[in-house]
C-alpha cells in the first residue's frame, strides 16, 4: 500500500458518516451553542466517535458538493466560509495542447477532493478532514482563446467590460487566461485544493493574481440569517432565488442555442471586482446616515419604508418631510432590478482583509463575484447606474476586476471545458 492509498482510506473512513450526519442537522441551543448528532460507521448513533474509536464528522465536515452536474459547483451552491480566487495565465509557448491537458489534470483533482478523497501526490494538508463543502469552479478569460486558437468560439458576451469613473483598477490584479474559484467550510481543506490546483498547473500555467476570502462560520449565529459585510450591513438579501420562475433564464446560458457559442449551455458568466472598502470613513458616520446610504436599517436589514428584511422596498413611499423615505441615492434604491430594466446578477461574494496599508487604514472589503447569463444585461447597468450617483461610492474603491466565461458542468467522464476545448 502506497502514502498515497493511506491517505486517501484515512479521508474516506472519516466520510463514512456523510449521510447520516448531513440528515442530523445541527442542534442550536440558546446561547448559540452547537452539538451534532452522528451515525458511527456500524450504523448505531453515538456520542461522536465511530466504531474503530475515529472521530465522526461533524455536518460542516461531512456535506459534500457534487463535482459532475449541468452547472458547475461553486455558483448556486450555498456560500461558504473560506475562499480562494485565483487566475492563471498560460506560460509562454502553451497553447490549446497545453490548456486540454491541464484543464484534464485540475478536473481530475477537483472532482477527488470535492468527495474528500486526496488526490496524487498529495501534501496530506486536510488529511483528517471530510470535504467540507469544498467546490471548485473554473472559468476561461478573454485572452484564453487568443493564446488557445479558439477566437471564433469566443461569446461576444466576454467583450471588455466598459470603463467606470469609480475605477482605479490594478492592471496585475485583474483578468487572466483562467480563473479558478475555491470555496469550502474549513480554511484548510480550502488551502489544500488550492495548493493542490497550483502544483498541477505545473509549467503550463502561471498565477497572475490571488486573493483570500472568508465568510461567517456555519453555525456562528443562533439561526441562519443572510450574512453582514464589513460594514456590518446585511448583504445579499435581494438576491435572486433559485425557485425564482426566471433564475435559470437569469443566471445560466441556455441550451440549444447552437453555433459558436453552443459549448457555454447551461454556463454562467463572472464578474470578479477588489472592492476596498474605506471603513475609516465609513464608521464615522452614525447608523442613521449609513441606513440613508444603503436605503436599509443596520440592525434587521428591513427597508427604511417598513417590514421585514425580505419586506419589498416602497420605493415611492414618503416620510413626514415630503421626501421619499428611501433616499434618490441610497444603494438599494439604484441597484433594485425595478430601477434597471430587470437587470439581475446572482451575488456570491467574500469579505478580505489584507492587512494595514501604508498610511494605517485596513486594506479591507469584499470580493465582489456575481453570475449572470449576459453580463451586458446584468452587472454593465445595474454598475452604470451605481457609477452615475450611488451614495456609497464614497465608501468603496474599486481595485482590480475580471470577467470570465464559465462553462456548464462537466457530465461523467468528461473534464471542464471539454465541448470547447475538443470541438
Amino acid at each position: 500500500m502506497t502514502e498515497n492509498d493511506t491517505l486517501e482510506i484515512s479521508r474516506r473512513r472519516l466520510l463514512g458518516t456523510v449521510g447520516a450526519a448531513g440528515a442530523a442537522g445541527l442542534v442550536i441551543g440558546a446561547a448559540g451553542g452547537v452539538g451534532v448528532t452522528t451515525a458511527g460507521s456500524d450504523g448505531g448513533t453515538t456520542d461522536g466517535a465511530g466504531a474503530d474509536g475515529t472521530p465522526a464528522l461533524t455536518t460542516v465536515g461531512s456535506t459534500e458538493v457534487m463535482f459532475h452536474g449541468k452547472h458547475q459547483a461553486g455558483i448556486t451552491t450555498p456560500s461558504q466560509s473560506r475562499g480562494h480566487l485565483i487566475a492563471f495565465d498560460l506560460a509562454p509557448g502553451a497553447g490549446r495542447k497545453e490548456a486540454v491537458a491541464l484543464m484534464r489534470r485540475w478536473s481530475v483533482t477537483a472532482e477527488a477532493m470535492m468527495a474528500g478523497r486526496a488526490p496524487d501526490g498529495d501534501t496530506g494538508i486536510a488529511l483528517d478532514a471530510g470535504p467540507s463543502s469544498l467546490s471548485v469552479t473554473f472559468g476561461f478569460g478573454r485572452t484564453f482563446f487568443d493564446r488557445t486558437g479558439l477566437t471564433a468560439r469566443r461569446p461576444t458576451a466576454l467583450d471588455p467590460l466598459p470603463a467606470f469613473s469609480a475605477d482605479t483598477l490594478d492592471a496585475r490584479r485583474s483578468e487572466g487566461d483562467l480563473w479558478v474559484q475555491i470555496g469550502a467550510d474549513d480554511a484548510l481543506v480550502a488551502f489544500h485544493a488550492l495548493r493542490a490546483l497550483q502544483k498541477d498547473a505545473g509549467d503550463a500555467a502561471r498565477v497572475r493574481w490571488q486573493m483570500n476570502g472568508f465568510n461567517r462560520s456555519a453555525g456562528a449565529t443562533a439561526k441562519p440569517m443572510t450574512a453582514r459585510n464589513l460594514m456590518g450591513q446585511i448583504d445579499g438579501t435581494g438576491n435572486p432565488k433559485v425557485t425564482d420562475p426566471d433564475f435559470d433564464r437569469r443566471i445560466f446560458v441556455p441550451a440549444g442555442t447552437g453555433g459558436a457559442t453552443d459549448w457555454m449551455a447551461g454556463g454562467s458568466y463572472a464578474v470578479v471586482r477588489r472592492i476596498r472598502m474605506l471603513l475609516d470613513d465609513w464608521e464615522k458616520l452614525p447608523v442613521d446616515r449609513q441606513e440613508k446610504v444603503i436605503g436599509r436599517r443596520k440592525s434587521d436589514g428591513a427597508p427604511l419604508s417598513g417590514g421585514s428584511e425580505t419586506t419589498e422596498l416602497d420605493l415611492n413611499k414618503l416620510g413626514p418631510d415630503g421626501k421619499t423615505v428611501i433616499p434618490d441615492n441610497a444603494h438599494s434604491r439604484i441597484s433594485a432590478p425595478e430601477q434597471n430594466g430587470g437587470a439581475a446578477m446572482l451575488r456570491r461574494p467574500f469579505s478580505f482583509h489584507d492587512g494595514i496599508a501604508p498610511d494605517g487604514t485596513p486594506d479591507a472589503g469584499l470580493l465582489f463575484v456575481c453570475w449572470q447569463a449576459d453580463p451586458l444585461r446584468g452587472f454593465v447597468p445595474v454598475q452604470r447606474k451605481l457609477d452615475r450617483g450611488d451614495a456609497l461610492s464614497s465608501f468603496i474603491r474599486h481595485e482590480s476586476s475580471g470577467l470570465f466565461a464559465v462553462p456548464g458542468g462537466p457530465a461523467e467522464g468528461e473534464y471542464v471545458g471539454q465541448r470547447l476545448l475538443e470541438s
